[in-house]
């Protein structure tokens, strides 16, 4: 499979698969694509791994495009302003992505539920403490809002985020909540109660514009009906 991305504030990834390569995608996810391109709509695991992919934010169901009798193509848009990236996965070189960030991958690539490990850091940490894990050998797409900034943590060393801006992290990244310190920080600070702090071993991936902060900034112009 070779693929592209293109465009910048609204991208679209689109993939050139040989004849019988498979792409995986939640429902919606298919923005155009060649007519030999087949789509079957499956569960991909069964009942159990179907709920645990709606747990963390994307449909029940998945659809399997299959590139028939030769070479297909098929694209895949950003649903929102933002960023989409290529991860290689690979044993034990496993992603966590925020919620409802996966787009599309290979065939070999599983998603599935990732809960924090700390259910404090899940319930103040602003995003849910439900995330999505990759695992497997492929590569997947991940959308993420606005633009996306990469760091690489050694061991022990910590990034402290506001509530949202965390995009995806390698697994050998450890997460936490930070609680504000001072009650006048707290009140007035804006900031809100919390942030979430990573630990180094790995990458971590932060976006600029997270749409929930998107939502809070529109909301006092949306009118309320009586």
């Amino acid at each position: 499979m070779r693929y592209q991305i293109q465009g910048e504030t609204l991208p679209v990834v689109i993939c050139e698969l040989e004849a019988g390569e498979k792409m995986i995608t939640e429902g919606g996810a298919m923005s155009w694509m060649s007519p030999n391109m087949k789509m079957e709509t499956t569960s991909n695991g069964g009942i159990g791994k179907a709920l645990g992919r709606a747990f963390s934010g994307e449909k029940m169901f998945q659809n399997i495009y299959t590139a028939q009798g030769g070479p297909g193509m098929i694209a895949f848009a950003s649903s929102f302003p933002g960023s989409i990236r290529a991860f290689e996965i690979t044993p034990g070189q496993e992603m966590i992505f925020q919620k409802s960030a996966y787009l599309a991958g290979e065939e070999s690539v599983q998603l599935s539920v990732h809960f924090r490990k700390k259910l404090g850091s899940g319930l103040f940490g602003g995003e849910g403490f439900i995330m999505q894990k990759v695992s497997g050998s492929g590569i997947v797409f991940a959308e993420f809002d606005g633009h996306v900034i990469e760091y690489d943590l050694q061991p022990g060393q910590q990034i402290v985020i506001d509530t949202g801006h965390l995009a995806a992290m390698s697994s050998t990244c450890n997460m936490d909540i930070q609680k504000v310190p001072g009650v006048k920080n707290m009140v007035f600070g804006g900031e809100g109660l919390f942030n979430t702090v990573i630990t180094g071993p790995g990458k971590v991936w932060l976006q600029t514009m997270p749409i929930s902060n998107v939502a809070g900034a529109i909301r006092p112009y949306i009118p309320t009906g009586n």
